[in-house]
C-alpha cells in the first residue's frame, strides 16, 4: 500500500511539474523573439529558434510584442532583417493581410519585400 500511494504521489508531482512549466518557458520565448526582433538580430533569432525547435510561421499568431504582431512590430522599429525573414516563412495569406498594416507604419524596405512576397 505505502508504495502504490508513494508513487501515485510522484506521478501527480511529475504531472503538476510538466504542466507548469511551458507557460513560463512561453513567456520567455515571446520575451526573446521580441527582443531579436527590435535588435534586428536575424542570426540569433534563427540559432534561438532553431534550438527550440519553433517555426515562424507557428508562433507568428501567438505572439504580440507591445501589443502588436511580429510584422507590425518589426516594421515599427526599422528591423528589415528579421521582417524580410518572417516575411520570407510566413504564408502569402498572411503576408497579404499585414501588407495594408505595414503601409500605416512606413518601412519601406519592408513594404517591397511583402510586395514582392505576395506577387510571387
Amino acid at each position: 500500500m505505502k508504495k502504490l500511494l508513494l508513487a501515485s504521489t510522484i506521478t501527480i508531482l511529475t504531472l503538476t511539474s510538466v504542466v507548469s512549466a511551458p507557460k513560463a518557458q512561453a513567456a520567455n520565448i515571446a520575451q526573446s523573439v521580441c527582443q531579436y526582433v527590435a535588435a534586428d538580430d536575424k542570426k540569433r533569432m534563427r540559432t534561438f529558434l532553431k534550438k527550440n525547435k519553433l517555426k515562424i510561421r507557428t508562433i507568428f499568431k501567438g505572439i504580440q510584442c507591445n501589443g502588436k504582431n511580429l510584422l507590425a512590430f518589426a516594421s515599427d522599429k526599422g528591423s528589415v532583417k528579421t521582417g524580410s525573414l518572417m516575411i520570407s516563412k510566413l504564408p502569402k495569406k498572411v503576408v497579404s493581410a499585414n501588407l495594408a498594416m505595414m503601409l500605416q507604419t512606413g518601412s519601406q524596405p519592408l513594404i517591397d519585400a511583402a510586395n514582392k512576397r505576395v506577387s510571387s
